[in-house]
């Protein structure tokens, strides 16, 4: 969950840094998967005032001078069509960093560092940005999104750094919620744990509204299911305006991954990430019979959701309908007849509480998903329902764009949302965590927790929030107590009944460890891809129908239509990172994933299947190569204690004269290629790509070997070098085989030219090589190393018709 530091701060105190921040939530149990500085590719870029601005003759560009706070003005040269004098723009100095752009002007291609330079003949000592430039959104920063320059508040202070004035100062903490934490699926959430651990206070988002007298006469709502919705609430919006949210909400909807629609939309969805409870907003003149309806779907009904997809429905599946249709798929996703539009005048809002289990079920079974369902699954509370109701009302009043009836429906079924009583033992509590917490700590970290509690003797009276559905007894409160307290505190000791015993990885474990290890140091950096695929991934690779890949086994319930085959190779997925890392401005790399494929015996499956550890690497740019590819296969080999050879191959999806078979004393354990032309450009690469896939499980019975070592020859060791002929279709691997069978005194032999000429017939080709010959029990003579020779020769004759080049 996306966190920005600048959201959370209206709600917490915050007086620390945020990677003491950082710190902080992972020591209470929240671990932040990622923090991001929103700035951080930007340096050196402030506040410029255009004092003059003139068109160079004969071309679009324009001669600025620009203040920027210094004594001397800048000279600038300009392309933009909008630059004036007398107007502010951001102006990255010599030495700032910005994003370099395309062609376009859209899309970043990396960050690039500004340079002293020429235009036409005119110095330019720095460059007038673009919001893209900046990696600014129009969401972000009004006028951000204009092909031109970024235009700054007429108050702005010349020479300012920009970043705090469109919002790049800021910081997005990615935070991954436990399950059991629903809780904390909001911003608000996490406030209230950084107000705890910092022991700060906690404020409150406004939750006031003022209501008209207007009602919405005969209005009702009923929940025929109440055993999968316990609370429904309904509130009218009446005069209401559809238009654009301020530029404050957008920015925060911007930071946090969602584009901002209309001003009602987006309160929505502001109070979604807010406060955690999923809301719509139903456009009243499309709610026919003047009421709302909570059921079950009747067999064989249907909806066409907001994104016009169309589904068919059962019993299973809870909707919400008004008194002739159904208008939403409770907890996942609102009907296209319901929708706002530019014309809705009045709104019903809506705000609920739905069973995780039904919407987890039927957000699977119909492979629809959204940031609704994702809440909802994972368990929202009555509390925050009606919180969030009271939240999105006083957006709607503050923003102008609707007016508060006193039409208010709350269905519920009699759960309180008051703090619930519990006692529990103090014992109990330092029991489960095996140490003794002082009881004054065991009251401060309870208070901060919004627990109220109060300690007897050895019973500890707390009252649970209504928001803390996960506390149910001691062993719960037991958790919040040792989270806050430090699991420092927490000192190792033995049960009575406990021995130790001898750990370690064994054979496989450590091999796999070794083959990661060798390629991480050969540059390639792990991946790890979901165990699922799509078909299309499969005819992605031009496979044929009859393809044991196509051999796959289908998910019954899959998460979507992306993930529903369990993955029968990791080409597909290889390839698609390749293809992300290049979209976002990444043009070279070395990746691998070490993984499972599954590949059923038989169809449909009667029993497991044969999951077989694979290892897939891919490499992408412009220095990248067939051949640094088969290095890489070579270091798998070295790190194996194993060599490998490679014979030409094909591949439906990959190059037809850079692909080759790997084979490991005989058997084909993998392949390695060129990705085709034909993916290259279907996924928009704009570096080549190579991959390469090797079973695992097949190179297992090589595992464990263990290298012996050979003492340095005593005897001087002689080279020869063999020019030989050949036809085109003999391989070097057959030729370094052959030479090597013929003399057992052959150390190595390395390839070292290659020609086809004039000289050589038009079917041939010659190639030359190194032979190293080192003796064993007495030194060499010349006669011995010649006789060497011929017989090397002869055998090459023999078998593959190999001669010496004359």
């Amino acid at each position: 969950m996306l966190v920005p530091l600048s959201w959370l701060r209206d709600y917490v105190d915050i007086n620390v840094d945020p990677k003491e921040l950082e710190k902080k939530l992972f020591s209470c149990g929240f671990e932040v998967e990622e923090l991001t500085e929103v700035g951080k590719d930007i340096s050196k870029v402030v506040v410029g005032y255009v004092e003059e601005c003139e068109k160079i003759p004969d071309t679009h560009l324009s001669l600025c001078k620009v203040n920027v706070g210094e004594e001397e003005l800048l000279q600038i040269c300009c392309g933009a069509d909008n630059v004036k004098a007398g107007g502010k723009y951001p102006v990255a100095l010599v030495g700032a960093t910005v994003y370099a752009t395309a062609k376009d002007h859209k899309t970043i291609e990396g960050v690039m560092t500004i340079k002293k330079g020429k235009l036409r003949g005119y110095e330019s000592f720095g460059m007038l940005c673009s919001g893209v430039e900046l990696g600014v959104s129009e969401n972000m920063y009004p006028g951000a999104g204009y092909n031109g320059l970024l235009v700054l508040p007429e108050d702005a202070e010349v020479g300012a750094d920009v970043k705090p004035i469109l919002g790049l100062d800021d910081w997005i903490f990615d935070i991954a919620i436990t399950a059991n934490r629903p809780d904390c699926q909001s911003i608000f959430g996490i406030a209230r744990e950084v107000a705890a651990v910092l022991g700060t206070e906690l404020h409150e988002p406004a939750l006031t509204y003022t209501e008209t007298e207007v009602k919405k006469e005969g209005f009702q709502v009923s929940v025929d299911a109440q055993d999968i919705c316990p609370r429904y609430i309904a509130h009218y919006v009446h005069d209401v305006k559809i238009g654009e949210s301020p530029a404050w909400m957008k920015r925060r909807l911007a930071l946090v991954g969602i584009d901002a629609i209309s001003n009602v939309v987006d309160i929505t969805n502001y109070v979604l990430k807010e406060l955690g409870q999923p809301m719509h907003a139903f456009d009243c003149s499309y709610l026919e019979g003047n009421e709302i309806r909570v059921r079950r779907a009747k067999e064989g009904e249907k909806i066409v959701t907001l994104d016009e997809k169309e589904f068919t429905l059962n019993p299973s599946n809870l909707v919400i309908c008004d008194g002739v249709k159904s208008v939403a798929l409770a907890g996942i996703m609102g009907g296209l007849n319901s929708e706002i539009r530019d014309t809705t005048t009045e709104v019903m809002f809506e705000a609920a509480k739905f069973a995780r289990d039904n919407v987890r079920k039927s957000s699977r079974a119909l492979g629809q998903s959204s940031d609704s369902s994702a809440r909802f699954a994972k368990g929202v509370d009555e509390y925050t329902t009606v919180m969030a109701m009271k939240r999105a009302l006083h957006l709607m009043e503050e923003l102008g764009c609707g007016k508060v009836s006193s039409t208010h429906l709350d269905v519920n079924t009699g759960n309180s949302i008051q703090p619930v009583e519990m006692k529990i033992s103090v014992e109990k509590v330092n029991q489960v965590l095996g140490i003794q917490v002082p009881d004054e700590e065991i009251i401060s970290i309870l208070e901060n927790l919004q627990f109220a509690p109060v300690i007897s003797g050895n019973e500890l009276t707390i009252q649970v929030p209504a928001f803390r559905e996960d506390v149910e007894d001691y062993p719960d409160i037991a958790e919040e107590v040792i989270r806050m307290y430090g699991y420092d505190h927490v000192t190792s000791t033995f049960m009575p009944t406990a021995r130790v015993t001898t750990g370690g990885m064994n054979i496989r474990q450590k091999t796999t460890l070794k083959v990661k290890e060798a390629l991480c140091s050969a540059g390639a950096y792990e991946g790890i891809h979901y165990s699922f695929f799509s078909p299309s991934d499969l005819d992605l690779l031009n496979l044929p129908e009859d393809a044991k890949e196509r051999h796959a086994i289908c998910i019954m319930n899959p998460i979507n239509e992306d993930l529903s085959l369990m993955r029968t190779t990791l080409a597909p997925a290889m390839i698609h990172a390749i293809a992300r890392n290049q979209k976002k401005g990444t043009l070279e790399g070395r990746i691998f994933e070490m993984g499972s494929i599954f590949l059923p015996k038989e169809l449909p499956l009667t029993e497991y299947p044969d999951e077989r550890e694979t290892l897939c690497i891919g490499v992408f740019g412009k220095e990248e190569s067939f051949y640094t590819l088969k290095g890489l296969a070579e270091t798998v080999a070295e790190a194996l204690f194993v060599n490998f050879t490679y014979e030409p191959a094909q591949k439906t999806y990959l190059h037809p004269y850079q692909t080759a078979s790997i084979h490991c004393n005989g058997q084909e354990v993998g392949y390695l290629g060129k990705v085709s032309y034909e993916i290259q450009d279907s996924e928009d690469m704009r570096t080549s790509a190579y991959i390469l896939e090797l079973d695992m499980e097949a190179l297992s019975q090589w595992y464990g070997i263990t290298p012996v070592f050979t003492p340095l020859p005593k005897f001087q060791e002689e080279k020869r070098d063999l020019a030989l002929v050949m036809d085109k279709a003999v391989t070097c691997g057959q030729i370094e085989d052959c030479i090597k069978e013929s003399c057992n005194y052959v150390k190595s032999v390395e390839l070292f030219d290659v020609y086809e000429g004039k000289q050589i017939q038009e079917n041939q080709k010659s190639m030359a090589f190194t032979v190293l010959f080192t003796p064993k029990e007495e030194e060499f003579t010349a006669n011995a190393v010649d006789a060497f020779v011929k017989k090397i020769l002869k055998n090459l004759d023999r078998k593959l018709n190999v001669t010496l080049r004359s």
